[in-house]
């Protein structure tokens, strides 16, 4: 886990360096961005674990690997695209509340500054601590399994 963690720390630092060089600016202080870049790496890390999970508890590689499918529409039905308000309202509701759509718009409120309340309509301090409860939700559930089965064979 601490190697998958580096190698993610490494890609999302590649990732920052390309935004910058192609435009992107913070809005907010260092501080902001070193803490959005931080929430993205505690939220990959429990990820890693939830992935973990699945692939211990599927029966063969290929199993493993459709099992973590699953996890890849949260993406599309978040607010990493488009506005949550955008959506049809019957899924409205799933994505207002599903784990991605907290740490996207955590990392937005670190990096839009003083525009993040204006733009997300909360302060960022709600969806950073939203983002960590659902980060810690994973990991409180997601590790002990893993450990559990990895344990038992």
């Amino acid at each position: 886990m601490i190697a998958d963690t580096a190698i993610l720390a490494l890609s999302a630092a590649v990732t920052v360096a390309i935004a910058f060089a192609v435009g992107f600016r913070l809005h907010g202080s260092i501080l902001e961005g070193l803490a959005a870049f931080g929430l993205v790496i505690v939220f990959g890390f429990a990820f890693e674990w939830l992935f973990v999970t699945m692939g211990l508890l599927a029966g063969s590689g290929q199993a493993a690997q459709g099992m973590g499918m699953v996890v890849f529409p949260l993406a599309f039905v978040s607010s990493a695209y488009v506005t949550v308000a955008s959506m049809p309202g019957w899924l409205q509701v799933f994505a207002k509340y599903q784990p991605l759509t907290a740490m996207v718009d955590a990392v937005r409120g670190l990096t839009l500054g003083s525009q993040a309340q204006i733009e997300l309509g909360h302060p960022t301090s709600y969806y950073i601590a939203r983002s960590l409860v659902w980060a810690a939700a994973i990991l409180a559930v997601s590790a002990p399994l893993a450990v559990a089965k990895y344990q038992r064979g």
